[in-house]
């Protein structure tokens, strides 16, 4: 049996592949920022999904499978189609210059400024996941918390970041803003 017969006899796969593109195109076009790439990986994706079906034992398992397929698909395009600078086109711009070194110094200060607002067990969170690169389950066994508690811990601490740092930002550009609404 070939796999348009499995994929006709089974109404989950179908739907399941069927609405997969979208996200798999969302996806690498945030990755490329071109829609013809974009379509061509995802076509050339679900071309080797297809041609490799056999590979996914269950359809729960069909997304990770096909971002697995996207990621690699996209990487053999980026490395077969990049573009090489010839030497003598090359103009080297050294990006250390004081301004830069002083606007990094003053988006680490407000960063840790706000990191230590927030609450310890947040904090610990934030830190070993976004600055440590450890993964949830990681984050759970160091901490001895369920990964549940590591994610929700986690979203708080993010939210409670971006609102400290905007606040930060808005006064340090003198750009504080009544918050006062007119409604109709």
């Amino acid at each position: 049996m070939n796999l348009i017969d499995i994929i006709k006899g089974n109404s989950v796969f179908r739907k399941k592949i069927c609405e997969s593109r979208s996200r798999l195109y969302r996806t690498v076009y945030s990755w490329c920022h071109d829609p013809d790439v974009a379509d061509d990986v995802v076509q050339q994706t679900l071309y080797k999904a297809l041609q490799n079906y056999q590979q996914v034992n269950e359809v729960a398992a069909l997304n990770g499978w096909l971002f697995k397929i996207l990621a690699r698909t996209f990487s053999d395009h980026y490395r077969s189609h990049k573009e090489y600078v010839v030497d003598d086109e090359l103009h080297l711009i050294d990006d250390h210059t004081p301004e830069n070194a002083a606007t990094e110094q003053q988006i680490v200060r407000r960063v840790r400024d706000a990191i230590k607002r927030i609450p310890l067990e947040q904090r610990q969170v934030v830190t070993l996941v976004d600055l440590e690169r450890f993964s949830y389950a990681e984050v759970a066994n160091i901490m001895s918390i369920p990964v549940g508690t590591v994610m929700s811990r986690l979203s708080r601490a993010r939210q409670t970041l971006h609102k400290y740092l905007n606040v930060t930002k808005k006064a340090e550009d003198g750009v504080m803003r009544s918050s006062v609404r007119r409604v109709k």
